[in-house]
């Protein structure tokens, strides 16, 4: 692992610290809100020479995610409900009145982004939100950057057999590694919230919890990897020394989060 990436990782991590546990819940919320803005503005860059989205239409749907905790939970859902036929609607209504100067690749990219990015991104906050959410969140966290530190190590030391030629840097052996990673990470926290926090969390069910997002989570990164294999860039921008955009640093966390938020609600 190159310099930069380490620097940027040690730069990065501690404000992710700030925010998920000295931050309220207002706070994670804008701060979802941002990062989705930020990676929805690379997503439509890369897509510059291929389509037009509607890229006001994404802005909206990130900001959105910053008003989470100001409705009651309860209407949650039913919001949610009503904004993505809403969507559609006006969607379409822009292809209408520019006469199809947009058409209809321009807002399934566009639709696409939002649902990829702001939504998933929104159940974070959502997460946050639950009870003892300062803890369960970070589960998220645990199993992307435990997948992605191991996968990494494990795929360079000793990954052989490639895996897609989607990512062709990426091996069996290092996904399988970066499986292990997650187990092992999640299961840190789980002994740091039952020793120091009282918690009673289940080391076998932080242990299945940790496969199934560790494996959805390097779908989140092939799935990165094959929109950017498709518009022909390498990354997403340049945000982030050695990790490339803010979107490259969030494709499996952004897979995790609506999968965590399921399996995190049976606890």
């Amino acid at each position: 692992m190159d310099i930069k990436r380490i620097t940027s990782a040690l730069l990065g991590f501690p404000l992710v610290v700030i925010i998920l546990v000295f931050g309220n819940k207002y706070v994670v919320d804008v701060a979802c809100a941002i990062v989705a803005a930020m990676s929805l503005h690379e997503y439509f860059n890369a897509f510059k020479e291929k389509a037009n989205p509607v890229i006001w239409m994404g802005y909206v749907a990130s900001a959105l995610i910053a008003f989470i905790h100001v409705i009651p939970l309860e209407h949650a859902i039913t919001i949610v409900s009503i904004l993505i036929p809403s969507a559609i609607a006006i969607l379409f209504l822009q292809v209408i009145l520019t006469n199809m100067k947009t058409n209809i690749k321009d807002i399934a990219i566009t639709f696409f982004g939002i649902c990829y990015i702001s939504l998933f991104l929104m159940f974070i906050p959502l997460i946050n939100g639950f009870t003892n959410g300062k803890m369960l969140v970070w589960y998220i966290f645990a199993c992307a950057w435990g997948t992605d530190i191991f996968a990494y190590i494990v795929g360079k030391r000793i990954g052989k057999h490639k895996f897609s030629k989607i990512s062709p840097n990426k091996s069996i052996e290092g996904c399988l590694g970066g499986i292990i990673g997650a187990i092992l990470i999640a299961s840190l926290f789980t002994y740091i919230f039952n020793t120091f926090f009282e918690m009673q969390f289940s080391y076998g069910y932080t242990i299945l919890i940790s496969i199934i997002l560790s494996i959805v989570g390097q779908m989140g990164d092939f799935a990165a990897s094959s929109i950017k294999r498709y518009v022909g860039i390498k990354d997403f921008s340049n945000l982030i020394p050695g990790h490339g955009g803010m979107l490259d640093r969030i494709d499996s966390v952004i897979f995790i989060a609506p999968f965590a938020y399921m399996l995190l609600r049976l606890l």
